[in-house]
């Protein structure tokens, strides 16, 4: 399992990338899906809605368990991913690329989301 080094990481297994045109995207890790196992429905935030980092922002269903999703930045979402809502096995099959969840404008990041190598070693993946 490789997590993208361009991407940062919070301890509770979301990933965030840089800042696109205003906005940045929100997604689970490789690690977090395959624990979760296969992923069968997807609640996120609305657009336009508020979001606090290390807050429960949404959940994801899989076969085995109910999982919340934590928004790792404080902000405003922006857009989310229709595709994921439509076919949530995509955060299995591509949870850094088809499987993002939703886009944030961030207003306050925490200081303490990890780099690609420290969240390897504290997922011990």
């Amino acid at each position: 399992m490789s997590n993208p080094q361009q991407l940062r990481y919070s301890k509770e297994h979301e990933w965030l990338s840089a800042a696109e045109d205003g906005a940045s995207t929100v997604g689970i890790t490789e690690h977090a899906a395959n624990a979760l196992g296969d992923v069968v429905f997807v609640q996120l935030p609305e657009v336009g809605e508020s979001v606090s980092a290390g807050e429960t922002c949404g959940e994801l269903e899989s076969t085995k368990s109910v999982s919340d999703l934590y928004s790792p930045v404080s902000g405003e979402v922006t857009e989310v991913n229709e595709d994921v809502v439509n076919d949530p096995s995509l955060v299995n099959s591509a949870p850094f690329e088809g499987g993002w969840l939703f886009k944030v404008r961030v207003t306050d990041e925490p200081g303490d989301l990890l780099s690609a190598d420290e969240y390897t070693a504290f997922a011990g993946a």
